[in-house]
């Protein structure tokens, strides 16, 4: 599972030209998840990115947690996160785990960020989507687990 995470001011999601959904103060998380990706990982990842501290304390220190700011999340699925470009020049999707593994890995990763107290926004699955953010820093974070 990876998520490319980015600190932000605000962000939001715009599907055919509507607003889906939209964050202020907080997190936008772009979630890849990969074959072999499983119930632990997804809870793991939630732990982790609830605890992170990197949003700054009053002497300008990543020293504060989302949970410590009072910040939301955006969660936005992006199996291109899990393409391999090392290879010729059109990225390879054998690693990205098949659809109905992957929303399901998806919902109960925002499950367990919503357990955490965090409010969570997300974006619509498989759509596509126009995401807009603000990034504060900017601050961007690539997790692995």
């Amino acid at each position: 599972m990876k998520a490319l995470i980015q600190r932000v001011k605000h962000a939001s999601v715009t599907i055919n030209s509507e607003l889906y959904s939209k964050i202020g103060n907080g997190l936008l998380v772009l979630l890849g998840v990969e074959k072999g990706d499983s119930e632990e990982n997804a809870k793991n990842l939630a732990k982790k990115l609830s605890s992170l501290r990197i949003f700054e304390d009053e002497n300008e220190k990543m020293n504060k947690s989302i949970l410590d700011v009072k910040g939301e999340m955006l969660v936005v699925s992006q199996f291109t996160l899990c393409g391999d470009c090392k290879k010729g020049t059109r990225p390879s999707f054998d690693r990205s785990a098949p659809p109905e593994i992957a929303e399901d890995l998806y919902q109960k990763f925002i499950s367990y960020v919503k357990a955490e107290n965090i409010p969570v926004k997300t974006g619509k699955f498989r759509a596509m989507m126009d995401v807009e953010l603000l990034n504060n820093g900017p601050v961007t974070f690539l997790i692995e687990k």
